[in-house]
């Protein structure tokens, strides 16, 4: 989804002269978006400028994502847990095939212990968020796992404009209060930033999600010649109101807004220290970054009631502990080849995962009752890749890239017949080719392989956990294929407008079990769709944009259950406007809509269509301070976050259950306040 425009006045000489809040010495006109003609290799890539994160109204941090054009993003649990994405086709569960970075820093934990690839933005402050390049689709030599659909690379601020203080207040005990600035120090600059939050939520058994996080970073010289090294730490516990049985609601035994069982919820941490580095040569340039990861997470959940256990129910303990390291270097040589312009640019990535414990628990009111998997895994990869790019014309350009990943899994199980080691490597060719620009318009042509990791216990799984039946291990490292052809254009003054027709094939799609609570490798995929994407700029203090984009999916592997894959989303709208400079006054407002999804293989369960609005009206009272109230749910639509269709058992049903829509209610009308000081 793509939020509302504001004007930037900006200069952009490179994206390093902007200020955090978007905004230096007016020269030119732009929107919220950096991208324009001749900034990109795909017409789905681009960059989005901080102006647009600080002036949109979120309800959740991890709704940043959604300023990715065609995402979205919703809840299917507490707020202390991952968010649910959607994107290109796909329901990516909590980040399965979308990559999402930290100033080179992964956020998708793999051989995670609730879903792979889970990307949990909690601890990220927005206020701190200088800048959001991304990308869709496989073409891309620099992007490795999970970033079939696209990936998002977040950049933090070097520094801030102003140091903030803001207090924001809502309904159901919601509170957020936060601190951000920065200051010299020695040759550079420090940029600080803390929150405290709490909210309790619309639902009958309150939420009470608490949680605090701090960011400390230090930084020195600008765009050619830059240093950061940054740490993060995040802390949150929360009792969550899971997917709810329609059934239930429909008879009245079940409020909308209640929850089966009410010790569902979670705590989590993470700590963080990270480094990047940019040297610029006369015709090199170094990049790199490092990092280092410590997470944990204990996640209680009841999907299916007392369907297994019809005494105790079937709440379990999905718990893990990690550590991990890696790193990411590239360095690029512009040259000139027989007159022509050429860069080639080389690069090595390499990440370590240790989890210890990873474990799935038998538990009743969040009391462990029994083992169901003990494991401790490492998990290592290597990559590396190389790209080339020449400026053939004025109006024609190529980027042609190489990538190897190699992965190695060791897994030892409490069950002996589950340990063991595997190694698995993965070459993905790209190729991309830019034509134009003829009258302020380009055309693209993309294609390039990826793939996405599994679980590294189902590569070396031999009995299924619960019932100790004999299966086959998964297939370690998974290929995808895409294509992509674009264009894009500024020929009308103000307008800037994309379309991307594009495709998709997976050899094994990774769907949400909704009796186990996690993912699972499935059947080989195909999607292809189409994606238009419009900002425009009718006045200076008058900003649109409209986004569109539609998508089929279906498995390439016939079965009698059916060949549609669940959860596949089909049709997403986004809507927004913005005013600003209207004297002390300024406004936002915007919908997006994503319609129906298959529910199950054979199409005869569906989703209902959501339909969100929010709306944001503020006020500068003068230089210093600043308020602002935010409306979430503006018209107050009863709609689906997120729904499933699988059995569960309540109380007094048939033993074997009752196949059921399952789903997570979209949050009320709800209003916040925030009061801003500037210092």
């Amino acid at each position: 989804m793509i939020g509302p425009l504001m004007v930037a006045l900006a200069a952009y000489a490179d994206e390093d002269a902007m200020t955090p809040a978007g905004v230096v010495e007016a020269v030119e006109v732009r929107g919220h978006y950096d991208n324009g003609v001749g900034t990109s290799g795909a017409a789905s890539q681009g960059s989005v400028t901080a102006a647009l994160i600080a002036n949109r109204p979120a309800l959740r941090p991890g709704e940043l994502l959604e300023f990715v054009p065609g995402v979205i993003v919703t809840q299917h649990s507490g707020d202390g847990k991952a968010n649910q994405y959607f994107l290109r086709g796909f329901n990516l569960d909590h980040g399965t095939d979308f990559a999402t970075f930290i100033d080179g820093m992964p956020v998708n934990m793999r051989t995670h212990a609730h879903g792979q690839g889970y990307t949990d933005l909690n601890f990220l402050m927005p206020e701190l968020v200088d800048r959001i390049n991304y990308k869709k689709g496989p073409y891309y030599a620099d992007e490795g796992d999970f970033a079939s659909a696209g990936a998002a690379h977040m950049g933090l601020a070097n520094k801030l404009k102003d140091s903030t203080a803001s207090v924001t207040v809502g309904e159901h005990q919601y509170y957020r209060a936060n601190v951000t600035g920065s200051a010299p120090l020695g040759d550079g600059n420090l940029v600080y930033g803390a929150e405290l939050g709490h909210n309790n939520g619309p639902w009958t058994s309150p939420e009470a999600f608490h949680k605090s996080l701090g960011v400390l970073r230090y930084s020195q010289g600008g765009s050619d010649n830059q240093f950061s090294v940054t740490g993060m730490f995040y802390k949150g516990g929360w009792y969550a109101s899971n997917q709810i049985p329609l059934r239930a609601v429909q008879s009245g035994a079940l409020s909308p807004y209640g929850a089966v069982d009410t010790s569902d919820g979670g705590i989590t941490s993470r700590y963080s220290l990270s480094a990047t580095l940019r040297r610029r040569g006369s015709d090199t340039l170094l990049q790199a970054n490092a990092y280092v990861v410590q997470s944990s997470l204990d996640l209680y959940n009841d999907f299916t009631y007392f369907l297994d256990d019809p005494v105790n129910g079937d709440q379990s303990r999905q718990t893990e502990k990690r550590r991990m390291a890696g790193f990411d270097v590239a360095q690029t040589w512009y040259t000139r080849w027989a007159g022509l312009e050429v860069n080639n640019k080389v690069g090595l990535q390499g990440r370590y995962d240790y989890l210890s414990p990873l474990a799935l628990y038998k538990t009743v009111n969040r009391q462990i009752a029994g083992t169901v998997t003990l494991s401790k895994v490492k998990e290592a990869n290597a990559s590396a890749y190389v790209e080339n790019t020449v400026q053939w014309r004025e109006w024609l350009r190529t980027t042609a890239g190489l990538r190897y990943d190699r992965y190695r899994f060791d897994v030892a199980s409490n069950i002996a017949e589950n340990g063991g080691k595997v190694s698995d490597g993965m070459t993905s060719p790209k190729i991309s080719v830019v034509l134009g620009p003829w009258a302020k318009t380009e055309f693209f042509v993309n294609y390039g392989e990826g793939f996405h990791s599994n679980d590294a216990r189902g590569t070396t799984v031999h009995l299924t956990p619960k019932e100790l039946e004999p299966v086959d291990p998964v297939t370690p490292l998974v290929k995808t294929r895409g294509a992509e052809l674009g264009v894009r254009t500024e020929f009308i003054p103000g307008l800037q407008s994309s379309m991307a027709l594009w495709k998709l094939r997976s050899a094994s799609e990774l769907v949400f079990s909704g009796d186990a609570g996690d993912t699972a490798a499935s059947r080989g995929s195909y999607r292809s769709g189409i994606e238009w994407n419009n900002h425009y700029i009718a006045r200076p203090w008058l900003l649109f944009d409209l986004d569109l984009a539609y998508s089929r999916a279906h498995y390439t592997e016939h079965d009698e259950a059916g060949d549609y894959i669940p959860g596949a989303i089909g049709k997403v709208a986004s809507f927004g406007a913005t005013i600003t400079d209207i004297g002390p006054w300024s406004g936002a407002f915007q919908m997006r809509y994503f319609g129906p999804r298959p529910l199950i293989e054979d199409n005869s369960q569906r989703s209902a269509t959501t339909a969100i609005a929010y709306a944001r009206v503020g006020y500068r009272i003068d230089r210093r301070w600043a308020v602002s109230l935010d409306a979430f749910n503006l018209f107050d639509r009863k709609a689906s976050d997120v729904d499933y269709y699988y059995a569960s058992r309540l109380p007094g049903e048939p033993a074997e259950g009752v196949d059921d829509i399952h789903y997570h209610p979209v949050e009320p009308r709800t209003f916040r306040l925030t009061l801003k000081a500037t210092f």
